[in-house]
């Protein structure tokens, strides 16, 4: 199965993209892109980085129909072994290590979340905001919930398990060579 993956280069900057790596036929990266190692990013997503930078971790996934962009002021950092939902939204915005940032969440600029946090689903993170580590982060616009438990955190965290799988199972299904 031929896929037509679309990297582009922006004022000099390419895409740097991990060994084992998984990139949808109809994803799209742009400029100063650099993706970690066994990570994936999934169908219709879209990753900009035309004014500034976007490092997505280790063994991290985006899954469909997510956009990453920057501001010339804020980078877009995403830790190791983070799950980004389908159509989440990413703007100028610092994900730590092992988090699960919910469908349909929308992070703004300046904003950081912790490791080992839990954003739900449909949440928005209002420009700047600082969130602690091991928290669930909940609502429109998003607070702290409460610390999430021990048995919480190694759940979520963990979430990025079933997409390293699913990105490696798709990988050998259809024939593909991974990056």
């Amino acid at each position: 199965m031929e896929s037509s993956i679309n990297l582009f280069s922006h004022l000099g900057k390419t895409p740097q993209i991990g060994q084992g790596s998984y990139l949808a036929p109809n994803c799209t990266i742009i400029g100063d892109v650099t993706l970690g190692e066994d990570s994936s990013v999934w169908f219709g997503s879209v990753l900009r980085a035309d004014i500034n930078k976007i490092h997505i971790g280790a063994r991290s996934n985006i899954q469909d129909l997510s956009l990453v962009h920057v501001t010339e002021k804020d980078s877009v950092f995403i830790g190791d072994e983070v799950t980004i939902g389908h159509k989440v939204i990413l703007h100028g915005c610092h994900v730590k290590n092992n988090c699960l940032i919910g469908m349909g969440a929308i992070l703004m600029d300046g904003v950081e979340v912790g490791a080992n946090s839990l954003v739900a689903a449909g949440s928005l993170l209002t420009p700047g905001k600082k969130f602690p580590e091991g928290h669930l982060i909940l609502g429109n616009p998003a607070k702290v919930i409460r610390k999430l438990s021990e048995e919480e955190i190694k759940e979520y965290g963990q979430h990025y398990k079933t997409y390293l799988i699913n990105k490696n199972n798709f990988i050998q299904s259809n024939g593909l060579v991974p990056i």
